[in-house]
């Protein structure tokens, strides 16, 4: 390394060596520092992992898809530079690759594990130039942020365009707008868009960008659901409903969540890929973990995942679809998932004074419904505190939580002994729950996360579970109230 590069990877570990000194996780900071002192430093470090780098990108499941694909690795003899602790911002990225790298800048790993912000993907991809990529979903989160969905895909797209001709690229087969990234361009794209206005500008700019070109390049390796007993049937708080090629309204034949399923657009003929990994069949759901039957090319077997949700096999499926990208034997899949258990703070499970806690991550209405249908997969009694967060990373925008099925809730309050409102904004979701149906007489309002906590379990009844569900700010609070009190390690360790 150059000698700019050396001063950049001293200042960088010298900062974060302090960030953990004094109990914070440094999982952006020292990347930030390092870059302002060579902002070539990732491209440096990069370049001396000899496996290449696996980038994982989407709106929902980046963390545990990666960390998934991590363990995969790890049973297959790898050393992964993964950026564990979510930090997915270019800064995030780089830190990872400082904390792994020695004083001399020698990289310890040998591959790389990275999940990446879909607004970082372009910048991301160009300094690390990753060998396979996987996409999870598109839903609307941070509008804030991002804009329209048209926008995040059209930032994704132009990630993938930087990575070489050929890569393997996992994509979710059963959302059109993911799907639609390994796609040939079709040359009536433009007119058709015209002639159907209500898919709005967006969707016609980026389709005649050229989702497609991404395709020409990339080689997608599609995954999907195949089980249509798990499929919903409700089109809920679907985020697309007009093909983002031509503007006409998808048709599904089966539909197993938001805007997931098998569809078929009439105007242009874009039509659900067949998935080459694939859940066949699912036999269990439960609010502990899944079961079903896990097929890839390479063969198939009965997979057990330590993690609970629908969501959450799709989240094994990307993670797969990774693997196979990464030409991973079965053996090393089968292993790797199995051992791997929840990311933190999605639904990641701990003991507190003898009560069970969950603690699972909320950040739009997609994500929130399957949380709460993972939640109301069993029949016991129920215990929940909600968290919601306006910071930057959060959204500034709370009306989203609108959107969310809190109706759900109340049709089910039998079962839940409270819910305790808890966060910045603690009185606009206990406001939501009102209008949803549910008691008055069972919500309460506390602010302080710290007091919600205590107040939550001091309420919790011996053998009844505890959900605490926060948007993310509120998790990394929560987490770190967690960590003082002894019940959980710091953030770097998990």
């Amino acid at each position: 390394m150059g000698l700019r590069s050396l001063l950049a990877l001293w200042a960088g570990k010298l900062v974060l060596w302090a960030a953990r000194a004094v109990g914070r996780a440094g999982s952006s900071l020292p990347g930030r520092v390092a870059r302002l002192v060579d902002p070539g430093i990732l491209t440096a470090l990069a370049a001396r992992t000899p496996g290449g780098h696996a980038v994982i990108t989407g709106t929902n499941g980046k963390t545990t898809t990666a960390k998934m694909l991590a363990g995969i690795l790890a049973v297959a003899g790898q050393r992964v530079v993964h950026n564990r602790a979510g930090a997915n911002l270019i800064a995030g990225v780089t830190t990872a690759f400082l904390a792994d790298a020695t004083w001399s800048g020698r990289v310890r790993g040998s591959v790389g594990v990275l999940e990446v912000d879909e607004a970082s993907m372009g910048a991301t991809c160009r300094e690390v130039r990753p060998r396979a990529a996987v996409v999870t979903n598109f839903f609307r989160d941070q509008l804030d942020r991002y804009g329209e969905l048209a926008n995040t895909v059209e930032l994704v797209r132009r990630g993938l365009d930087r990575l070489a001709p050929g890569s393997p690229v996992a994509l979710n087969a059963d959302d059109p707008l993911c799907a639609v990234l390994g796609a040939p361009a079709i040359p009536e794209v433009a007119a058709a868009a015209e002639a159907a206005p209500q898919a709005g500008a967006a969707a016609a700019r980026a389709a005649e960008a050229g989702p497609g070109e991404a395709g020409t390049a990339i080689r997608p390796v599609y995954y999907g659901l195949e089980d249509t007993e798990v499929a919903t049937g409700e089109e809920g708080t679907a985020d697309v409903r007009h093909c983002i090629r031509c503007g006409r309204p998808y048709e599904y034949e089966v539909r197993y969540y938001a805007h997931l399923g098998r569809y078929r657009c009439p105007g242009c003929g874009l039509t659900r890929p067949r998935p080459q990994v694939y859940a066949r069949k699912v036999y269990e759901l439960g609010p502990r973990g899944s079961t079903f039957e896990l097929v890839t090319p390479m063969g198939s077997f009965l997979c057990r995942l330590q993690v609970p949700g629908l969501y959450n096999i799709y989240n094994a499926l990307a993670a797969v679809a990774g693997a196979v990208a990464l030409g991973l034997d079965l053996e090393a899949i089968r292993r790797g998932l199995e051992s791997t258990g929840t990311a933190f703070g999605r639904m990641e499970r701990l003991e507190i004074r003898g009560r069970e806690v969950f603690l699972a991550l909320v950040k739009n209405p997609v994500g929130y419904n399957e949380v709460l249908r993972t939640v109301l997969s069993t029949d016991a009694r129920k215990n929940l505190v909600l968290c919601l967060n306006d910071l930057a990373a959060d959204g500034t925008d709370i009306s989203w939580i609108w959107d969310v099925n809190f109706e759900a809730l109340a049709e089910r309050e039998a079962e839940i002994n409270f819910i305790l409102c808890s966060g910045l904004r603690a009185e606009e979701l206990a406001v939501r729950l009102k209008y949803a149906g549910f008691p008055t007489s069972k919500i309460s309002v506390e602010p302080d996360l710290g007091r919600a906590l205590e107040q939550g379990l001091a309420f919790v009844r011996p053998g009844e579970l505890l959900y605490i569900l926060p948007t993310y700010t509120a998790m990394l609070q929560m987490r770190e109230i967690l960590r003082r009190q002894g019940h959980l390690p710091p953030l770097w360790e998990v």
